[in-house]
């Protein structure tokens, strides 16, 4: 790949298609930006969206790193790093930044499997962290979202890095004082991470901002169990399809933690 140096000739006199970036970006996140790779990668991953239609809205990391006009872009600091190193730091740097929320699809054994097992693969997929983006990436790891089935092993297992219970929260539900800190607080000493995890994914894929919505279902696990084998015998449901159905106390989702 070699890159243009006669300089950019201009934009020709046709339509064109509009990319739409949204206004937070140049006011809150372009001054934190301090590396032109992931500048080039989150302009190049709002563009790739854009073109994207319908509510799951999502970009693979191995077409990522196939992308033709993506890797002549990073080619530019080629006596520095390659541009396959500059792009996964650019990935790196967005996850860390949480301009993009990263899910990776693991197929292959489960872990302590024996030797003869296959290894294990895993795939990255990448969500621009809106509303829309953060509410895809809980239904697809709930399993809710049917045109996925094709796309996604049922052996796959998902995995997605865990926050500290601070930045899940402001990354979900909104903004932290000192009460609801807290709060969170008790959370974490009284609840399993993954439960914690769980329940504000719940609470993201039906739209119910709350602390109080979280807590509601917590606590509907602690007294109630998410162990399933009881609910399994007596006819009910698993504990993974009773998760993923579950309704909280009426009215809870109007009182806001």
């Amino acid at each position: 790949m070699t890159p243009n140096t006669t300089g950019f000739i201009g934009f020709p006199d046709v339509k064109m298609k509009p990319v739409i970036i949204p206004d937070l970006f140049f006011s809150d996140l372009l001054p934190q930006i301090d590396d032109l790779a992931e500048l080039k990668l989150t302009l190049h991953c709002l563009w790739l969206l854009n073109e994207q239609s319908g509510d799951l809205r999502y970009i693979r990391g191995d077409d990522l790193r196939g992308d033709a006009v993506l890797l002549t872009g990073l080619n530019l600091e080629k006596d520095l790093r390659p541009p396959a190193v500059a792009l996964e730091d650019a990935l790196e740097r967005c996850v860390a930044r949480n301009t993009l929320l990263r899910l990776e699809i693991i197929t292959g054994p489960e872990p302590g499997a024996g030797e003869d097992a296959e290894a294990e693969t895993a795939e990255d997929w990448y969500f621009l962290n809106t509303v829309k983006g953060r509410q895809a990436l809980a239904l697809v790891r709930q399993g809710r979202v049917a045109e996925l089935q094709p796309v996604i092993p049922d052996e796959a297992r998902l995995r997605v890095k865990r926050s500290n219970i601070f930045q899940l929260y402001e990354q979900n539900i909104g903004v932290l004082t000192p009460l609801i800190a807290d709060q969170l607080r008790d959370m974490e000493k009284t609840y399993a991470p993954e439960w914690i995890v769980d329940a504000v994914e719940i609470a993201v894929s039906r739209n119910k901002r709350h602390l109080r919505y979280i807590q509601n279902i917590l606590r509907r696990w602690e007294t109630e169990g998410r162990d399933g084998d009881q609910y399994e015998e007596s006819g009910g449901h698993s504990t993974d399809s009773r998760r993923k159905n579950y309704k909280p106390d009426e009215y809870s989702d109007i009182i806001v933690g």
